[in-house]
């Protein structure tokens, strides 16, 4: 049930970053005098719409991207007569540039001449063409200060969540208790010592430590030994209890939380302790979404690469889904109802599910703005191409070479748009035969 809650609300989060990024573009075009027609959440066929003014809003079925119709979004040809798309050809290429041109042309009705999209400043398409990431820029920034700053970073605390129940091993990492409720190699010397979930770490050997991570360390370092705990119970008495430390061996892990192949041998008493959020100041925003951009860069260019392996590894190979694979929207709403039907604590869950929607919009300013068609980055290159063109020529002494002919990339943004459209299709395979799972 709260997963499908989750799921649901995290499509609504999906739909909200979408429809707020064309906002983000329709908010300058206005401004600018452009005329816009259609303002559209989702491809396919139309759910929803009305009409308000000249600009018809709407809902369309498939909501995996967005989009505004501006009028004169592509310019006649240089030397075409006034109100033609210049002269027929009957190579298949030039003939869907043609078609682009006529369709471009059929959208100006009289009146419109001083409201095309093609005729205004470099500086104000190219404000027009970023305000969609930049939307999804703020979006991240706003939720990301929601994490960090209203709800705050995990810490760990010197208060006893859990006590685990068995001595763990490679084979079972975890320390749970077997299928039957006993322990392989022993309870763990926390729970035969007594200790207690609520308790408060006050000293171990008479030393006040001053973190759990310093508790650890401590114990970890010291390997197998007895050790007197202080601990505070949740009724205010204090308690001395001798704990024996044994020693264990337990899988190493990388930074990403997966299993290297070496094992290590330490210290080992069984407690897992109590987290705390402690609210963060803004000033930390910029410093953590700066760190999220550079991550969020790095997969976007290893993009085409984590693609390949979901395929040749994953669908077809039969291996098991990599964590960092690509993801769709089925997938990553699927993420937000687990988050949502998790065992974690309400601020876990929240801090979570607020920080993987920030991560998603981070993600959608950064792919939006590639310098390819259909891309916005794709007009914002186009448009400052066209710029320092002209600036060129200006410094030569020679005449405006006029407006970049974007119709003649039209098949390039028709073969993107089919490569994305079928890198979405294989990924949402994925995501429905082989999720990614928080597990």
């Amino acid at each position: 049930m709260w997963e499908i809650v989750g799921i649901i609300a995290f499509f609504l989060v999906i739909l909200a970053s979408i429809a707020l990024h064309e906002v983000g573009h329709l908010v300058p075009a206005k401004k600018f005098g452009v005329k816009v027609t259609e303002y559209m959440v989702g491809f396919g066929p139309t759910v929803w719409s009305k009409v308000r003014g000249e600009t018809r809003y709407g809902l369309k079925a498939v909501p995996v991207g967005g989009y505004i119709r501006m009028v004169g979004m592509i310019p006649p040809p240089k030397g075409a007569p006034e109100g033609t798309v210049g002269r027929m050809s009957t190579g298949r290429l030039a003939t869907m540039v043609e078609d682009a041109r006529r369709q471009s042309l059929e959208e100006i009705a009289p009146g419109d001449e001083n409201r095309l999209f093609y005729t205004l400043p470099v500086h104000k398409r190219v404000i027009i063409m970023l305000g969609g990431p930049f939307m999804n820029l703020v979006i991240a920034f706003l939720l990301f200060g929601a994490v960090l700053v209203g709800i705050g970073t995990p810490q760990t605390t010197l208060q006893v969540n859990a006590v685990v129940p068995c001595v763990p091993s490679v084979s079972n990492p975890t320390g749970a208790v077997q299928p039957d409720g006993t322990c392989a190699l022993g309870a763990s010397p926390a729970a035969a010592a007594g200790l207690q979930a609520g308790d408060t770490i006050v000293a171990v050997d008479g030393r006040s430590p001053g973190s759990w991570e310093d508790m650890t360390t401590a114990v970890r370092e010291g390997g197998a030994r007895i050790v007197e705990v202080t601990v505070q119970r949740p009724d205010g008495t204090t308690v001395v209890l001798p704990v024996e430390v044994v020693e264990v061996t337990r899988p190493v892990y990388d930074e990403a939380g997966e299993p290297t192949g070496q094992t290590q041998t330490t210290g080992f008493l069984g407690l897992r302790p109590e987290i705390d959020y402690v609210p963060q100041p803004w000033s930390s925003v910029p410093a953590a979404m700066w760190d999220l951009t550079v991550r969020s860069a790095v997969a976007l260019v290893s993009l085409p690469i984590r693609f390949y392996e979901l395929v040749s590894d994953t669908l077809i190979g039969g291996g098991e889904r990599q964590v960092d694979s690509p993801v769709s929207v089925v997938g990553v709403s699927r993420l937000g109802g687990e988050i949502v039907a998790s065992e974690e604590s309400g601020e876990a869950k929240l801090a979570i599910f607020l920080g993987l929607a920030a991560s998603l919009n981070l993600f959608l300013f950064l792919f939006n703005l590639l310098p390819i068609l259909p891309l916005d980055g794709g007009h914002v290159a186009g448009a400052l191409y066209e710029g320092s063109r002209r600036q060129l020529a200006r410094l030569r002494g020679r005449p405006d070479p006029g407006p970049v002919d974007v119709a003649r990339m039209m098949p390039v943004a028709y073969v993107v748009a089919v490569v994305l459209v079928g890198i979405g299709a294989v990924v949402i395979f994925a995501d429905l035969v082989k999720p990614i799972t928080l597990g």
